[in-house]
């Protein structure tokens, strides 16, 4: 099945993104997923992502959310496109959702059957793309950041949450989950958390080596199996089948 991922430019509020998309084979239309990256920006990891979802039959965007497909291989250098969406937290949950609606609009897409995963900050972006109220069926946030600048309105969410976090991730700490559940439960959001005990910032991405500049980052390949899986039904319950 030919399911490599390819170059997919878009465009918002002026700007070019450079993502990468992959489509599965037969004509559609199909579900869809969209893929946020972590601060890094768009490298290896998303990219394998959504070549895996294309193989399970999504077509699946990894978007690009600093521009011109920007990757760091330093993750320190990232600051120069990360802290800037991080001060203008509206533009930054405006970009995650051109991204959706981007993916939604593609000719082999079903638009009604879409949704999204993304990891730390990518996995912040999916829950910002979620709390939007965007129609998005299942989301997906692996070890993300959890706090927010606006949260989630009663009635509004219309995705089904699936959050994976790491009890030893310093990034996510015990408050901010708790945090996350009780505005999740008070917007009326179907939501599942997963708190996996041995799980570090970073328990999903096997490039987490390379990040040890970073503290408290640390793949797990365990977790990283058991978290796949579980998207890999969330997905299959939520964008496929919309039980």
């Amino acid at each position: 099945m030919m399911t490599d991922a390819r170059a997919f430019d878009y465009s918002h509020d002026g700007a070019t993104f450079k993502g990468q998309l992959a489509v599965p084979e037969g004509s559609g239309p199909h579900p869809a997923i969209l893929v946020i990256h972590n601060a890094r920006g768009l490298g290896p990891g998303p990219i394998k992502r959504a070549q895996a979802l294309a193989r399970e039959g999504y077509v699946a965007l990894a978007s690009d959310l600093y521009g011109d497909g920007a990757f760091y291989d330093d993750p320190r250098q990232a600051n120069a496109s990360l802290a800037p969406l991080f001060h203008e937290p509206a533009r930054l949950r405006a970009k995650i959702v051109a991204a959706f609606e981007t993916l939604r609009g593609l000719p082999q897409v079903d638009a009604e059957r879409v949704g999204a995963i993304g990891f730390c900050f990518g996995g912040m972006c999916a829950l910002e793309l979620a709390r939007s109220g965007a129609p998005a069926r299942g989301v997906v946030s692996f070890h993300g950041l959890l706090n927010t600048h606006a949260r989630a309105k009663a009635g509004e969410v219309q995705a089904k949450l699936l959050i994976l976090t790491g009890e030893r991730d310093p990034y996510a700490p015990s408050g901010d989950v708790e945090a996350l559940r009780d505005e999740l439960r008070h917007a009326g959001a179907d939501h599942h958390i997963t708190i996996y005990s041995e799980g570090w910032h970073a328990f999903s991405d096997d490039e987490a080596a390379e990040m040890e500049q970073v503290p408290g980052v640390r793949y797990d390949p365990l977790i990283d199996r058991l978290a796949w899986a579980q998207t890999l039904a969330f997905l299959e319950a939520t964008v496929k089948e919309n039980v």
